[in-house]
């Protein structure tokens, strides 16, 4: 007999409540907003199953029709999956922060010291690749979070595939999440920070999930103090980033609450990576025009050149992080 049921891809659920409009009887025009696309966690930790998922999505009425989210532009702009796709040739696999694998070993985990059965919030975990990481050297558990439908989906599919028990996903807003105070050991965020203005509320939302004498680890492209050169603005513009200068960061922390807060400028690693990663591209040119095009590899060559351009100016910056809740 035919199984009656019908498993659908995620991709088709977020079309369904999307595509719902209705104009209300009192005027204005009702959707549906997302609050949450998440693992299952009984299924995860039970049955190594990242398949399983639930949606909580909310009634909104605006006075005039749908509005674009946020996460609407991160996925058709930056992280479409061809361009995430593109940027894991160049980050290396799993990754999409810069330096990948060996920048997340040597600067980050090395700092956290990490502790098996320890809880980790991923504050804008990309495609996973820094948490199957810390899963499997440290035994961690860790709830991976991002806006982007697209990377999550990707990090769903490879924690399936993969069958790791200690590793969750979820689409949402860190802002606005349903995360309980005080329930993460440690929370982990690579360059995610910059599409967040509102620095301070973050962190003030960071220092509340963290349980007393929990770490925080930040990594986030900045800037130098002052007025962006025209041609570094339109980029940030571009990228609807948010970019502040290194010493404000580690003065924002301090703000929020946090103890032991080290803000170290790490450019130099971050021009050492981009360095590496554009001699890659470059090597492996014929096998990513094959898979993409001689187009795609021209545009990602040509931002890895202008990054470098814009550090070795003093413009562009990348600060590391770290702070403890008291």
């Amino acid at each position: 007999a035919t199984s009656p049921t019908h498993y659908r891809d995620p991709r088709a659920y977020f079309a369904l409540f999307d595509g719902v409009e209705v104009a209300e009887p009192g005027g204005g025009f009702a959707h549906y907003e997302l609050v949450s696309c998440r693992c299952v966690d009984t299924y995860v930790r039970l049955k190594q199953n990242q398949n399983q998922l639930c949606w909580k999505w909310r009634k909104v009425v605006t006075p005039q029709p749908r509005p674009a989210e946020f996460r609407h532009f991160l996925d058709g702009q930056q992280y479409s999956t061809a361009g995430i796709l593109k940027y894991e040739r160049i980050f290396g696999d799993g990754f999409v922060s810069t330096g990948g694998a060996a920048t997340t070993v040597d600067l980050c985990l090395s700092r956290l010291k990490l502790r098996a059965g320890e809880q980790v919030l991923d504050v804008g975990c990309g495609i996973g690749g820094g948490d199957f990481l810390m899963a499997s050297t440290a035994g961690v558990h860790v709830h991976g979070l991002d806006l982007s439908v697209n990377m999550v989906l990707l990090a769903m599919q490879r924690a399936a595939a993969a069958g790791d028990r200690r590793v969750a996903f979820e689409v949402a807003d860190v802002m606005t999440a349903d995360l309980e105070a005080g329930s993460f050991d440690v929370v982990y965020s690579r360059d995610t920070a910059l599409h967040i203005p509102d620095k301070a509320a973050l962190l003030a939302r960071l220092f509340d999930v963290l349980k007393p004498g929990g770490r925080l680890l930040i990594t986030d492209y900045c800037r130098a103090p002052g007025t962006p050169s025209p041609g570094f603005a339109a980029y940030i513009a571009q990228r609807g980033y948010d970019l502040r200068p290194v010493e404000e960061y580690g003065q924002l922390l301090s703000a929020a609450g946090f103890a032991d807060v080290a803000a170290e400028d790490v450019t130099p690693a971050f021009e050492a990576s981009l360095r590496a990663e554009l001699a890659r591209a470059e090597a492996g040119k014929a096998a990513f025009v094959a898979e993409f095009s001689e187009a795609d590899y021209e545009e990602v060559v040509g931002g890895w050149a202008a990054k470098l351009e814009r550090v070795g100016g003093g413009e562009q910056k990348w600060g590391l992080f770290c702070a403890a809740k008291p």
